[in-house]
């Protein structure tokens, strides 16, 4: 049989259509095609994996985006696919239900923590260990969202693998009672899967609808409106933090258990 690093090292082009020698030291990940293509044009590069499960691009400045496609399984892939690169960091790049009444669509959130609603991080921890960011790298995207002059939030998001829940009212009261700021199917699981791999990451989610008000839940209409007015800022604050962290943010190192 194949070794761990053999399967993940044969995979990641596998997936991606990319080599491994072409990703860069900082990683973003989505799970939007649109912020490929946007990454891509803003820094007239190639994207690869058109035909594949996953598109990615890097720049001339070794910064690479990944669209990883939707769900916690593909969460859990493709950071232990990047094993086989072991980057510096991972931001991902994700849009989230706000589950506050004062929730507001366009709302960043840097969490804090996220919960393990969604069982793939089982198979990688036992669910007593807390799925949390690497904070020095969320300090340094904290401070470039606020030298660009936005908000945000601190929270925990609770991420499951559930992805039409909005008409259960057990399922909603029980999100009431965690105190969960938000909502999405993949920052767990980030998180989780990163920490066995000893990969720093980090999450900046876009609130893309308030689902726990009627009028809330995302439609196709919504969602497009969401991308017209915000997705260029959300991808633009991913691009220059994880592009100057380097030699700006204080170094990142894996504490070892």
């Amino acid at each position: 049989m194949p070794s761990y690093d053999d399967i993940v090292n044969n995979w990641l082009p596998r997936y991606t259509g990319m080599s491994i020698d072409q990703f860069g030291d900082y990683i973003l990940l989505t799970n939007f095609n649109d912020y490929v293509s946007s990454f891509a044009d803003q820094f007239k590069c190639d994207i690869y994996g058109e035909d594949r499960p996953m598109q990615a691009a890097t720049n001339s400045n070794g910064l690479t985006i990944i669209n990883f496609g939707i769900g916690s399984p593909n969460a859990a892939t493709i950071m232990d696919l990047l094993s086989a690169r072991q980057p510096k960091g991972v931001l991902f790049l994700g849009k989230c239900g706000g589950l506050k009444y004062s929730s507001e669509i366009g709302h960043f959130i840097l969490p804090v923590a996220a919960i393990r609603g969604e069982g793939t991080g089982d198979d990688y921890f036992p669910p007593e260990v807390p799925a949390l960011p690497s904070f020095k790298l969320h300090k340094f995207v904290s401070q470039k969202i606020y030298e660009k002059g936005y908000d945000y939030r601190t929270g925990v998001v609770y991420t499951t693998n559930r992805r039409v829940w909005e008409h259960d009212k057990k399922f909603l009261n029980r999100l009431r009672k965690l105190k969960a700021i938000s909502i999405d199917m993949e920052t767990a699981t980030i998180f989780i899967v990163g920490h066995h791999n000893q990969i720093s990451r980090g999450a900046l989610l876009l609130v893309s609808d308030v689902p726990v008000l009627p009028e809330g839940v995302k439609t196709e209409e919504s969602d497009a409106n969401v991308t017209e007015q915000w997705v260029d800022i959300h991808l633009q604050l991913g691009i220059e933090a994880m592009t100057e962290i380097d030699g700006q943010g204080e170094k990142i190192k894996h504490f070892k258990y």
